[in-house]
């Protein structure tokens, strides 16, 4: 190899000695060494939660997304060849419109982190306003990328704290509603997780009534395996909504790729971030699939561009799309209760070793315990020092619960 190659990189960082690399190996020498590495991995924590989720997924959905007509992650351009998979994104769209309640979707984004942080530009371009107000119990990594969009747009980041007793936000009195540090600041948004990061499940009855006194509008980032089961934000007054759509149908790949939902009101179509697709007829009156709205600068005047997102997860949505035909309302809703009834069996079974236990929680629980179990929360919450998030859901069996139970009680 020519050293010419390696002429721009610094000598100071290239390696001095030689790498220690075994001796090459045949194919089947190669497989068999790769089986023998297999076999020494440890299998992964059942109770690994935080956003990433390990559900069962129908065998069709693999074998369906893996069909080549459909095998890509991009959002096609040219609908007179692309008419099958732009109705697929339809169909997402569609189904993601009735899971949160609200009028339109967009055909997805890149993660939840980045759709929540989407959604909150969103809300100072419509209100006019500079500040963003987002609970404490929202994803930490969400609200760090939160973060960097607000610094980055000369935004005020404002934090509602939640309340230790209950692990739900603080939400009466509204704080973040009133002026700020800087003089004349007001909310353009009030951003919630629900459930929250801690598995906890928010009491919302009448809070949109609150935001929306204010001019703010109320976002909300929700767990779709949970509206199975609970109301749909769009039903209690939610502006917009986003989650992590990881969930649904795409397995946790070591935490990726994820599946950014996005939905709003019919009113707020044009400030909405990514693309749309809709359905149409053709000269000759067949119905027909299109993108039907495209707000990026790569597509129209950059000072009127909403967003930057470039491509999309066109490949997670339509395993979403595929897993929520096949599970329907009544496969997804039992999911939803076995993921609610496994967790409360274990925070009953706990008892005072759960954080929160009065607390009504969906999927995820806090607990007391220096055992490795689960993820630790004082990495994010330093006040909960000694305490890790522990995730069930439907894959779980009792017979493990009964063991963490056991493990957790004798340490």
């Amino acid at each position: 190899m020519s050293p010419d190659l390696f002429s721009d990189i610094p000598s100071s960082v290239r390696l001095k000695e030689p790498l220690l690399l075994p001796a090459p190996l045949s194919e089947p020498e190669l497989l068999e060494e790769l089986r023998k590495l297999a076999d020494r991995d440890q299998p992964a924590s059942f109770f690994l939660g935080a956003g990433i989720y390990s559900h069962f997924i129908p065998s069709a959905v693999k074998h369906i997304v893996g069909r080549s007509e459909f095998y890509t992650a991009y959002t096609p351009y040219q609908a007179e060849a692309s008419q099958g998979t732009l109705q697929a994104i339809y169909e997402y769209q569609t189904l993601i419109c009735e899971l949160t309640g609200m009028d339109v979707a967009n055909a997805s984004m890149y993660d939840g982190a980045t759709a929540l942080a989407e959604a909150a530009l969103m809300a100072v371009r419509i209100t006019g306003r500079k500040e963003v107000a987002v609970s404490a119990a929202v994803h930490p990594h969400y609200r760090q990328v939160l973060k960097t969009y607000c610094n980055a747009a000369d935004l005020i980041l404002t934090e509602i704290p939640y309340d230790p007793k209950t692990g739900c936000s603080s939400l009466v009195p509204l704080p973040s509603l009133a002026p700020s540090s800087v003089e004349g600041s007001l909310a353009a948004c009030v951003i919630l997780q629900q459930p929250n990061f801690f598995g906890n499940i928010e009491p919302v009855a009448g809070l949109a009534d609150k935001v929306h006194s204010s001019g703010a509008l109320f976002i909300v980032s929700a767990d779709p395996i949970s509206l199975g089961l609970l109301a749909p934000p769009g039903r209690y007054g939610a502006d917009i909504v986003v989650g992590e759509g990881q969930a649904l149908g795409n397995p946790p790949n070591l935490g990726g790729p994820g599946l950014g939902i996005f939905a709003t009101k019919k009113d707020y179509l044009r400030q909405m971030p990514g693309r749309i697709v809709g359905a149409t007829v053709d000269a000759e009156g067949r119905r027909g699939f299109v993108l039907t709205m495209s707000t990026r600068e790569q597509h129209i005047r950059r000072e009127r561009a909403t967003s930057n997102i470039c491509s999309n997860e066109a490949l997670c949505a339509l395993a979403a799309c595929v897993y929520l035909s096949l599970m329907g309302k009544y496969g997804l809703r039992k999911v939803a209760e076995l993921c609610l009834q496994k967790a409360n069996y274990l925070k009953t079974s706990l008892g005072n070793l759960a954080l929160w236990p009065k607390t009504p929680g969906f999927k995820e629980l806090a607990v007391r315990t220096d055992k490795k179990f689960g993820i630790d929360l004082s990495a994010y919450y330093p006040e909960l020092k000694g305490c890790r998030l522990i995730c069930v859901t439907e894959t779980v069996k009792k017979e493990a619960l009964d063991k963490l139970v056991r493990d957790l009680a004798a340490a």
